[in-house]
């Protein structure tokens, strides 16, 4: 999703750098500068030291929650007993940009939601200081990681809810776009 937004961004003229964690067999359109990262915290500190010259940040990467407090530099054997892995928070990038935002900056965000997907979508919005959260759902077929389609609804900070149908993620990117482009006229 996110090459995809960054392809469309491209083609409507925007200077684009797309920060990209570990994919398969993705085409970058060139032009498009990328920044690859491996870990949530390279992400973090890429997108942070990025967001101070952008205007918009669209966050669609699926980054994890936690890592692990102490992680392993070799395999680990396996044991007659149980092994428990302790792990911390990883940085809450959407939180972090959303905090530090001036004015004129764009911060989208992404809520992949499996329950109370409005109600959850809706408190991360406020809570993180989005500028607009695009829901999306593991419930509905085709959507979602290995598909080339998805189906979203956006809410943006007035509370004003666009739901959209299945279409192909080129499509569900230029709608995320016009609906940024009309918060940036707005302001």
């Amino acid at each position: 999703m996110g090459v995809a937004i960054a392809a469309e961004a491209q083609s409507r003229g925007a200077t684009v750098t797309l920060v990209l964690g570990p994919v398969s067999s993705v085409n970058i359109p060139p032009g498009i500068h990328t920044v690859n990262v491996e870990s949530a915290a390279e992400m973090a500190s890429a997108t942070t030291d990025l967001f101070r010259s952008c205007d918009v940040a669209i966050l669609a990467a699926a980054v994890a929650d936690f890592t692990p407090v102490d992680p392993g530099v070799s395999k680990i054997k396996r044991k007659e007993d149980e092994m428990v892995i302790r792990l911390k928070p990883t940085m809450d990038i959407a939180a972090h940009l959303g905090a530090v935002k001036t004015e004129g900056q764009i911060v989208a965000g992404f809520a992949l939601e499996t329950d109370n997907a409005m109600e959850n979508a809706m408190d991360k919005l406020l809570r993180k200081n989005l500028d607009m959260i695009v829901l999306n759902s593991l419930e509905d077929s085709g959507t979602g990681f290995g598909y080339d389609t998805n189906r979203i609804t956006i809410i943006d900070k007035n509370n004003i809810i666009d739901k959209f149908e299945l279409k192909p993620k080129s499509e569900v990117a230029s709608d995320i776009l016009d609906k940024i482009e009309k918060l940036l006229s707005d302001q």
